[in-house]
Order: C-alpha cells, then structure tokens, then sequence
C-alpha cells in the first residue's frame, strides 16, 4: 500500500463561522449545506473550535440566540496536518471517535477537513 498524505485528500473548501456568531446561524448553515459540523475560525483563519449538528440538538433551542463560542469545543482540540497520512489520521479517528478532524498548519490555521466519508472512501481506492 502507497503512503496517502492527508493534504492529497482533505476537503480544501471548509464551511466555517465565527465564535460571535449565534447559535441559530450556526445551525442553519448546517443544515443548507448538509454537513456535520462547522470549525470556528477567527480573521486570520486561526482554529478557535469546533461546533457539530449534534452538540446544537444535544442543547435545544433555548440557546439559539447565543454567541458560538459559548457551545463550541474548545478543548481538548483534536487536529491534524497536512503531512499525516492518511493511516495516522484514521487511527486517531478510530481512538477518539470524532468524525470530522480540522487539518491545520503550522500556526493553527486551518486549512482543510478531514472527515470519516473521506477515509472510508480513499482506503476502499486504495484496495480495489
């Protein structure tokens, strides 16, 4: 098996918001464009965080009005770069559980995604 790196298959064009941004916005842009979460980027497009449909649905409504860095994941941030192959990012989804990892350089902008779909599909490629 050839070494895939992460840059070759990550989702280049990211849907991202603000951590001013609300809740409700948030959650729209999530829907309109069918995906599962959104990183939070500042100006300098620097990783703030991480809001998913489900930690929206896990609240309810009641704080919909609310600023997105007040439900995001901070944390704990799970990321990757560019560089990591594509085993190394599957081993860390398969330890973590997370489905959708932010890639980012060497500043902690982001520039890409990495999610489970994309995996999946480049090890089925992989052993066709």
């Amino acid at each position: 098996m050839s070494i895939v790196l992460i840059k070759e298959l990550m989702i280049k064009n990211v849907h991202t918001i603000g951590p001013e941004e609300k809740i409700a916005l948030a959650r729209l842009k999530l829907l309109r464009h069918g995906i599962g979460a959104l990183p939070v980027i500042d100006n300098d497009k620097k990783l703030l965080g991480i809001l998913t449909l489900r930690d929206i649905e896990f609240v309810g409504s009641d704080v919909m009005n609310l600023p997105i860095n007040n439900l995001m994941t901070k944390d704990d941030l799970v990321t990757v770069t560019e560089t990591m192959t594509l085993t190394q990012v599957a081993d860390i989804m398969i330890k973590t559980g997370f489905q959708r990892i932010p890639v980012v350089d060497a500043e902690g902008r982001l520039v890409g995604l990495v999610t489970q779909s994309v995996v999946i599909r480049s090890f089925r490629a992989l052993f066709k």
